[in-house]
């Protein structure tokens, strides 16, 4: 598998909610996760990106992705990904109780590569500009 078609499967695993189950056999069992972004600046795996994303499609139930640009740089073994995600706050969880707000929000993905598999994502999203759309800030 090429590293475009394993970071396209990768992308629609994580962006679907399947969570690290599902999205490991196409990532290193050690990869890392970076975003300059307050509401997962926190999280420094890609395991834990990946279920802190199925968590956030149980509480925008109706969560879903738009693929606006997909590139692969194989002279540096990476790929992004240019989405946008559209949800609704319907279901249980979050900072408050469900608000039926929706946000549309732009993000890109970068994902390094080692050995043909994701070694490194960086996430670039304006969390900020989203949680307000959804109420939350």
């Amino acid at each position: 598998m090429s590293i475009t078609e394993t970071a396209h499967a990768f992308f629609d695993a994580c962006e679907t909610g399947q969570g690290w189950e599902v999205c490991a056999q196409y990532c290193h069992a050690d990869a890392s996760f970076a975003a300059q972004s307050e509401a997962i600046a926190e999280i420094t795996t890609l395991e834990g990106y990946c279920d802190w994303m199925k968590g956030l499609l149980t509480i925008l139930e109706d969560g879903s992705y738009e693929l606006k640009s997909f590139g692969t740089d194989t002279e540096r073994a990476c790929v992004v990904a240019y989405a946008v995600f559209t949800g609704s706050h319907s279901g249980d969880g979050g900072p408050v109780p469900p608000t039926g707000k929706t946000t549309s929000s732009d993000y890109v993905y970068h994902m390094a590569f080692r050995d043909g598999k994701v070694a490194h994502m960086t996430k670039i999203w304006n969390a900020p500009w989203a949680l307000r759309e959804l109420g939350w800030g």
